[in-house]
């Protein structure tokens, strides 16, 4: 017999049905799945506003970046993508994002100048990121905020702080640690090598991924997330930016001029000649281990999360 509602509160009115039509039990199996349904059609409509808050914040933000050259155009899509996600997860998941992207894109201006002197034969891609960087740095703390939407769980915070804060230590130890004197050393040779060289570190860089693994965890202890995802974060931030040196120095591609001769991470060299393999993993180059480092990052805070018993 189906359940009958009053006419303002949309709860059964089991007051106007008959005893012994309609037994007590099924009277409150009725207002429940009428509450149920309340809360299913008011937690969508919070979504879908969190969505388009989202989207017009990322677009603005996304937009003034790439203003400022930083970003190219498809980072432009890429950053209204993975910022629309966030901002859908919740507010903290947003702001961790917008705080990472405007300190990153901050540290890359630093200094830019002489960063590029310093590593322009070398480097690939410039201080403006391209579709391929935002995902690379950011894919695995989007699946995670979209995995949070539909199944609300502490271990996905984990996932996403973690990738995130390996993203960061990355790329706090790159930018402050180019503008560094002196070389950075291999940690395969320990021989030194040119600034932005893949696997290269230094005192300074090392301080820096530190601090950029540590900024994120600090963000996700002001948001009140629990203690063992803020240590997983901080850990998972620094494995993950370790990793990524190492996979740096020995299985990522290395390339050099047929030219001039220079090691580089370009097919085209500055010089203007072509490059060919010269070690490493074809394919692997920095965007694939950078995004392997955030699968680190964010495996290692979420291992951690659960050893440390949630």
């Amino acid at each position: 017999m189906p359940c009958a509602y009053g006419p303002s509160t949309g709860i059964p009115a089991s007051a106007s049905v008959a005893p012994g039509n309609q037994s007590c039990d099924g009277s409150i199996a009725c207002a429940h799945r009428a509450i149920a349904t309340r809360r299913r059609a008011l937690g969508a409509r919070r979504l879908n506003h969190r969505v388009l808050q989202g989207l017009v914040l990322s677009a603005a933000i996304a937009f003034a970046a790439r203003r400022a050259r930083a970003l190219t155009p498809s980072g432009v899509i890429g950053a209204v993508a993975l910022g629309t996600v966030a901002v859908a997860a919740g507010w903290d998941w947003g702001i961790l994002l917008i705080a990472h992207f405007i300190v990153a894109s901050a540290l890359t201006k630093v200094g830019a100048e002489r960063k590029a002197r310093r590593t322009a034969s070398l480097v690939a891609k410039g201080g403006e990121r391209d579709l391929l960087q935002v995902l690379a740095n950011g894919a695995v703390f989007g699946m995670a905020a979209v995995a949070s939407i539909f199944f609300p769980a502490h271990p996905w915070f984990a996932v996403g702080a973690g990738a995130l804060a390996a993203s960061a230590a990355d790329t706090w130890a790159t930018e402050i640690g180019t503008l560094a004197r002196g070389s950075p050393r291999s940690i395969r040779t320990l021989l030194h090598v040119p600034p932005g060289t893949s696997g290269g570190v230094s005192v300074t860089g090392t301080i820096a991924m530190v601090a950029g693994a540590a900024f994120i965890a600090a963000l996700a202890k002001l948001f009140h997330w629990p203690h063992s995802v803020v240590l997983g974060t901080l850990l998972g931030g620094i494995a993950g930016a370790v990793a990524d040196t190492a996979l740096g120095a020995t299985l990522q591609e290395r390339r050099r001029c047929l030219g001039c001769g220079e090691h580089t991470e370009r097919k085209v060299h500055i010089c203007g000649s072509r490059t060919r393999r010269a070690g490493g993993i074809g394919g692997l180059d920095n965007d694939v281990v950078n995004f392997l480092a955030t699968v680190v990052g964010g495996g290692v805070a979420v291992g951690f999360f659960d050893l440390a018993g949630r």
